[in-house]
């Protein structure tokens, strides 16, 4: 019995629910209309336009895209390494040593560089490790936004591809050849990235800061860069660092013969473009790449994947393929070169792996 004595008509109960009814069937109906569009939107069907520039799904990296950023990072890092220097404000310090014995140098140069390098990529791709030379200090973090634009010669050049973000691995070297920095020896100094997937480089940018020259490739893609017309593999120029040529040159001429030319150099990427077309007044051009001791693999992983894109090759002294995951170093030094008989130069050179131990 309803309170009060008051007595409810059954007509008006029934009344009441049928309103109710048709409230919750308006809500509901429209709950899944809301949920059919967005499947729609989210889901385009078979032959529909293209998911739209800069909506990868969740997990997803377009390597183009990547790799333009990667060049704006180089080319940003080299700003600030040309300001430094230009400046004279290296603040230059020893940060250790090498293997060798000798003292790695810090400057300002490589601080700066690798802090608006690494904050470009990762505010760009926050889901992809990124190894850098130097260590990221977060009282100096800093937000660096792209605009996700992609320059016409990349558009022209590389399709969209998109890989899985986990096998995505960024290496960045701030600035390559800082000894010759701090000596001011300009021509050597390179700021560089290296995108690897899987543990095999993909994407390589090497840029010059004080002259303004990028080169860049990717793998399976396309490149802005081509290896040279020829190459000479009886005499062979072989390029190798500064404090190396002692080393290389014995076993080197004791193969090729004494006419075979020692090109000390210093900076890895300074070295990949010797082997490749580069207008640069200050560019020396060498057949062959040699480094006989440990090396990091920020170094050599942009030289590597720009090798690899144009039929090149990048290995150890013994021929094995040097993989860019786990530890950050390449124990068994390195042979490079393009459009010769790689292995043939392996064999020739034996004794170079034996000379890397030493």
């Amino acid at each position: 019995m309803a309170p009060m004595g008051i007595r409810l008509s059954p007509l008006g109960m029934a009344v009441f629910c049928l309103l109710g009814l048709g409230v919750l069937y308006h809500l509901y109906s429209g709950f899944l209309a809301g949920r059919f569009a967005f499947f729609m939107l989210s889901e385009p069907a078979a032959g529909g336009p293209e998911i739209p520039h800069g909506s990868a799904p969740a997990g997803a990296v377009d390597l183009r895209e990547l790799l333009a950023v990667s060049v704006l990072a180089a080319v940003r890092g080299g700003e600030e390494v040309k300001r430094v220097r230009e400046g004279n404000v290296l603040n230059a310090k020893a940060k250790g040593k090498t293997r060798e014995g000798a003292e790695e140098q810090l400057t300002s140069g490589d601080l700066l560089s690798n802090r608006r390098m690494f904050y470009l990529l990762k505010g760009a791709f926050p889901a992809v490790q990124i190894n850098s030379e130097e260590r990221v200090d977060t009282a100096d973090q800093e937000t660096i936004s792209w605009d996700r634009s992609i320059p016409e010669d990349i558009k022209q050049k590389i399709q969209p591809k998109e890989v899985p973000a986990e096998s995505v691995t960024v290496w960045i070297d701030p600035l390559d050849a800082t000894q010759e920095y701090t000596e001011n020896l300009r021509q050597y100094v390179t700021t560089m990235v290296c995108v690897a997937v899987n543990g095999k480089p993909v994407i390589g940018v090497i840029h010059k800061p004080f002259s303004a020259y990028t080169a860049w490739a990717m793998v399976d893609g396309g490149s802005n860069v081509k290896a040279r017309s020829s190459y000479n593999e009886k005499n062979p120029r072989i390029i190798v660092s500064r404090s190396h040529a002692g080393k290389v040159e014995q076993v080197a001429k004791q193969t090729f013969g004494n006419k075979t030319a020692i090109i000390p150099a210093g900076g890895a990427g300074y070295k990949v473009l010797s082997l490749l077309d580069v207008a640069e007044k200050n560019q020396e051009e060498a057949d062959v790449y040699i480094h006989v001791t440990y090396i990091k693999k920020w170094d050599i992983c942009a030289g590597n994947a720009v090798l690899r894109a144009l039929g090149g090759h990048m290995t150890t002294l013994t021929g094995e393929e040097i993989s860019y995951t786990g530890s950050d170093g390449n124990e068994g030094g390195l042979i490079a070169s393009i459009n010769m008989n790689h292995k043939a130069l392996i064999e020739k050179l034996p004794d170079l792996e034996k000379t890397s131990h030493k």
